[in-house]
């Protein structure tokens, strides 16, 4: 399309079933921020828009797990997700709920427009149900064994070991995982859009459409779902917590989650201009205006096709222009897991590091995960935060202090700015704008960062303190090009740092309202400008900080950590038969190598020779052996226990130990036996 009108740029909304993590910030947040403090900046007519999504079956459950109603685990989880976003400076113009009447409306009207099109086909199903909390299960409250891969944690909609699409039914043993108790089937009756039937509108407006211009992985993802066949899907649930099916035939039936949640985007949008005095329609109806979303990669499929579609046959919106997925940001080399307390959230951050709101913005966006997934380490935020924070901009930023007190007492020299440096800074700001106009924030920080990285240069090059003795001319030059420099960078970073922006504009006192079309000029200070007192933009994180920190992640998470295999329990069991012991198949085995796994205080990996082979095998037992003692000893192994991941390592098979007042005892044959021999 050409220069847009207008912008409409929503933030997928977060699901406040909990709290949310900086994975969910680096994926669609701040990204989406970025964007638009750019566009804000050029002058454009951009409207921000996110909130929170309460509805569906997910929140009642956690409700359960936390005895509260479902509204008052909307209302916690709410007010945590907007004040955090606040704090971490992310600009909505409206912070919405989808518990807002206005929300109920919208949907109730959008669902009627489909309806009365006659695009809804009524299917009779059989669907999981807990029969002890009397609830129809969501997708992903099923639980069970894939029956492509064999994973025992496969979800009711996806297996996230293989990637395969699923069906509830599909599962093997499936289970509720709310209750750990086995779901019945039972008939019920829902609406259904029928997916399939769109799938030429999709190829042509998506496949033909968007190919070559949007992000590879969210076209590829897209594409992999076309190409492998769309099916209906159903857009009513059984239910009570959501909004109510407006049909007298369906009372009992709620409008499934993933169709009301994006149609959020339009009741916060209505509710905005509503307090804003304007009209809602032409962010969303008129053609020169133009949609993104911003979204992680697990959102793909709603907004790249289950959304278009709804948007093109209710017939009056505008289709999305882009949709800059983001892939997944890991923490310490693994995948972050809320489940497994292996998170930073958002609010722990900040309770921890209150000041420190720009140095996580800059490392997240450094490593932000744009083509493929990537990790946050404390060490490397460490790195960043001391290494190119402090000592590239702050350093540079407090020496040109240092000097322009020591020589000028604060205010700016007589001089005309250099032509070599504006022609510079404008080709950065071009740079900048092109990286952030297609969604490459990583790249558009380093370019604002070399601003800072040419003033270093131009400092070490010129060395205005030796200078001044001989040339005091050429050194008022100098700190008047640093100090233009420093300005234009001002400029340049609050898009990143928004925080450290307003705070550089206050100590260069500047008063003017400048925006991004000004940046490269060489007079945004003044000759007799005063210039605040030096000062220390960022601060260096210790070591001691960081170790904390690392500390607090692991204490959180052990209990969840631990592999349960070795996890000891001297209660009484119940008896079993002879058939249920022989099945476990108990063999002698020698330890020919042992180590410390990584990030783990309590686990050893082994290498065990069983006589046929020689397994990989992960215990819990690093508190009670050394690695090294390990080595040569025969132990017995329960050699058909089925694999199991443990940190990312596979773990085939148990290496027995018992306990005795507290201390483990390696079980192992009385004589050396032969690898393999069984234990009868």
């Amino acid at each position: 399309m050409n220069q847009p009108k207008r912008y409409t740029v929503t933030a997928a909304l977060p699901y406040v079933n909990g709290y949310k993590h900086i994975g969910h910030l680096a994926g669609a947040y701040l990204p989406a921020d970025i964007y638009v403090r750019m566009l804000r900046s050029r002058g454009e007519d951009v409207v921000f828009i996110c909130g929170s999504d309460e509805l569906g079956t997910a929140i009642t459950m956690q409700a359960h797990k936390e005895n509260m109603t479902p509204q008052e685990l909307v209302n916690k989880y709410h007010e945590i997700s907007k004040d955090s976003f606040e704090k971490l400076g992310i600009s909505f113009d409206i912070y919405h709920r989808t518990t807002a009447p206005i929300h109920f409306e919208t949907a109730q009207e959008f669902f009627l427009n489909l309806y009365n099109k006659g695009l809804f086909e009524e299917k009779i199903t059989d669907q999981y149900f807990d029969a002890s909390i009397q609830q129809f299960l969501a997708d992903r409250y099923i639980k069970g064994t894939c029956p492509s891969c064999g994973s025992e944690n496969a979800y009711g909609d996806q297996c996230e070991q293989c990637g395969k699409s699923l069906d509830p039914t599909d599962l093997i043993n499936p289970i509720s995982v709310t209750t750990g108790q086995k779901p019945v089937l039972k008939k019920t009756k829902n609406l259904y859009l029928a997916l399939d039937k769109y799938e030429p509108f999709l190829k042509k407006w998506l496949l033909e459409g968007k190919k070559g211009k949007w992000k590879p992985n969210t076209y590829g993802q897209s594409k992999s779902w076309i190409d492998a066949g769309l099916h209906p899907r159903s857009m009513t649930r059984d239910g009570k917590w959501g909004v109510p099916v407006p049909l007298d035939e369906y009372k009992e039936n709620i409008l499934y989650v993933w169709f009301d949640a994006p149609i959020g985007y339009i009741s916060a949008t209505k509710q905005w201009a509503i307090d804003n005095k304007k009209s809602w329609e032409p962010y969303w109806k008129d053609k020169d205006t133009k949609l993104v979303h911003f979204v992680g990669k697990d959102n793909i499929v709603f907004h790249c096709i289950i959304f278009p579609i709804m948007l093109e046959m209710h017939g009056e919106y505008i289709l999305p222009e882009d949709v800059p997925a983001n892939e997944f940001l890991n923490l310490e080399g693994q995948k972050m897991s809320t489940s497994r307390n292996w998170s930073l959230e958002m609010y722990e951050y900040l309770q921890d590091f209150p000041n420190n709101i720009d140095e996580l913005r800059y490392c997240l966006i450094a490593n932000m995960p744009e083509n493929k997934d990537s990790d946050f380490s404390w060490k490397d935020f460490q790195t960043k935060n001391n290494s190119e924070l402090v000592n590239n901009a702050g350093n540079f930023i407090n020496r040109v202090f240092v000097l322009l007190h020591k020589y000028y007492n604060g205010v700016v020299p007589q001089a005309k700015g250099c032509s070599e440096l504006e022609l510079f800074v404008k080709n950065q700001r071009e740079k900048i704008t092109a990286a952030i106009e297609n969604y490459k924030f990583r790249e558009a920080l380093f370019e604002v960062m070399q601003v800072t990285d040419r003033g270093n240069k131009l400092l070490t090059e010129k060395e205005p303190w030796k200078l001044y003795k001989t040339d005091p001319e050429a050194t008022a030059i100098v700190l008047y090009d640093c100090l233009q420099l420093i300005a234009n960078w001002t400029l340049l970073i609050e898009p990143f740092l928004p925080n450290t922006s307003k705070l550089m504009l206050e100590k260069l006192n500047i008063k003017e309202d400048l925006n991004w079309s000004q940046i490269s000029r060489q007079d945004l200070l003044k000759p007799n400008d005063i210039i605040s007192e030096p000062f220390h933009l960022f601060s260096r994180i210790e070591d001691a900080v960081i170790d904390n920190q690392i500390a607090k992640l692991e204490q959180k998470t052990k209990k969840v950590m631990e592999p349960k295999a070795n996890e000891i329990n001297v209660e009484s069991k119940s008896n079993i038969t002879f058939d249920d012991f022989v099945k476990n198949d108990l063999v002698v085995g020698t330890i020919l190598e042992s180590e410390n796994v990584e990030k783990s205080n309590k686990l050893l990996k082994f290498k065990v020779d069983i006589g046929t082979e020689t397994r990989t095998i992960l215990s819990g037992v690093a508190l009670h052996f050394k690695a090294e003692e390990m080595i040569g000893k025969q132990v017995l192994v329960l050699k058909n226990l089925a694999p199991r991941k443990i940190m990312g390592i596979e773990s085939q098979g148990m290496i027995l130990f018992a306990e005795s007042e507290g201390k483990l005892l390696i079980m192992s044959p009385h004589q050396t036996a032969a690898n393999g021999s069984s234990v009868n």
